[in-house]
């Protein structure tokens, strides 16, 4: 775990902006699909989720951003569950992950699920976004749609990869100029600005119980492998003198879903995925988190009512190409298991199961973690014969 003393300082250069916009390809569609369906503010939306960005990068001073929960965002999009529900299911979560921090038996699991399975959940995480891409975001303006990815696929290569400038920010700087030009009103700064109001959210017990029940146990199983497991496994990736445990990361995923439903937030979490994505595009600190979280609650505070629509006007292949950034350095750290073949042959099965399958990240933890203390114990059955 870090201590206070040994924290390293937040960078603001030109490698942390580019970085700083790293999970926005996942971030703003859900966002988004919740506002609409639960007939959130989007005001507090943002800035809500922006302040939570800071708190993180200052708290863990890694690239490290706050993310929707995926699973229950996907069912309130799909349900249209009103906001005291998707409230209710945030605070359960919540409560939840506390309970399994205090308890010990979070540290319990995390000892007990090798990193082969985490390779492989990390895996089928990067394949699904991948597929989000080249499924949808992509193909939404027809042979516009390639064109655009492969300009922006040329701007992060040539420009991000090889001269360490912010392409991140640029392509997104570029998809907000496509949009103020085709599709947002002229003078839409100005129209949409304006302080948020505020009304106190309505949460009861039967809305906890409820959320519980449809939201976050269907959350739990992918919370426990990409938000908790696969993230430290990243830390220790990327920054091997930082060691974060379970536990902690644990307890800031619960205090956060305490926070944000009373201020009319939506659930969030730590993500690989997002970790993966601001360090892919250069960022090295917590500082293009504080950057990302104030550029949102910034948006929230002044610009927050016409926030679906500058969204909906954005370009949709944009976010294509940063999906596409993201999945591929997810799906790349299963080459560490290349040297042992059965164990990249497993890592890509959970891959699959998660990628694929109904709770699939659950059916990848369970089967991966099985088979392969199977496989260990079938080999020191062998040693012992031998």
């Amino acid at each position: 775990m870090t201590t206070a003393s040994a924290r390293p300082p937040l960078r603001f250069d030109r490698r942390e902006w580019a970085g700083a916009f790293g999970d926005i390809g996942t971030d703003l569609p859900l966002l988004v699909g919740m506002i609409l369906a639960s007939n959130l503010k989007s005001a507090w939306v943002l800035m809500g989720f922006g302040a939570l960005q800071i708190l993180t990068g200052l708290l863990y001073r890694l690239p490290m951003p706050v993310q929707p929960l995926k699973a229950m965002a996907a069912l309130v999009i799909a349900q249209k569950l009103p906001a005291s529900v998707l409230w209710g299911g945030g605070l359960a979560i919540g409560l939840l992950m506390i309970l399994l921090v205090a308890t010990g038996a979070l540290e319990y699991i995390g000892k007990h699920v090798p990193r082969t399975v985490i390779r492989g959940i990390q895996f089928g995480l990067g394949l699904q976004l991948s597929l989000l891409a080249l499924r949808e975001y992509i193909p939404s303006l027809g042979g516009w749609g390639y064109g655009i990815a492969l300009l922006g696929f040329g701007l992060w290569l040539f420009w991000g990869v090889r001269s360490r400038l912010p392409a991140g920010l640029l392509l997104v700087g570029l998809g907000l100029l496509g949009a103020w030009a085709f599709r947002l009103p002229w003078d839409w700064p100005v129209r949409f600005f304006g302080l948020p109001s505020w009304e106190a959210p309505r949460i009861t017990w039967t809305d906890i119980g409820t959320g519980f029940l449809l939201l976050a146990l269907p959350q739990l199983p992918l919370s426990l492998a990409n938000s908790l497991l696969a993230t430290r496994q990243l830390v220790e990736d990327y920054f091997p003198d930082r060691r974060l445990s379970l536990s902690r990361l644990g307890w800031t995923y619960g205090l956060m879903n305490l926070f944000s439903p009373w201020i009319g937030g939506v659930p969030v979490c730590h993500g690989s995925g997002g970790m993966a994505g601001h360090v892919a595009l250069g960022a090295r600190t917590g500082g293009s988190v504080v950057i990302y979280g104030s550029v949102l609650l910034l948006g929230g505070l002044f610009w927050g009512a016409g926030f679906d629509r500058v969204v909906a006007a954005f370009p949709l292949p944009v976010l294509g190409v940063l999906l596409l950034i993201e999945g591929w350095a997810l799906m790349r750290l299963v080459a560490d298991r290349a040297e042992k073949p059965g164990e990249f042959a497993l890592a890509l099965l959970v891959g699959l199961c998660s990628a694929a399958l109904p709770y699939g990240y659950l059916v990848g933890l369970l089967l991966g973690t099985l088979l392969h203390h199977l496989a260990g114990e079938r080999l020191e059955l062998l040693r012992g014969g031998a």
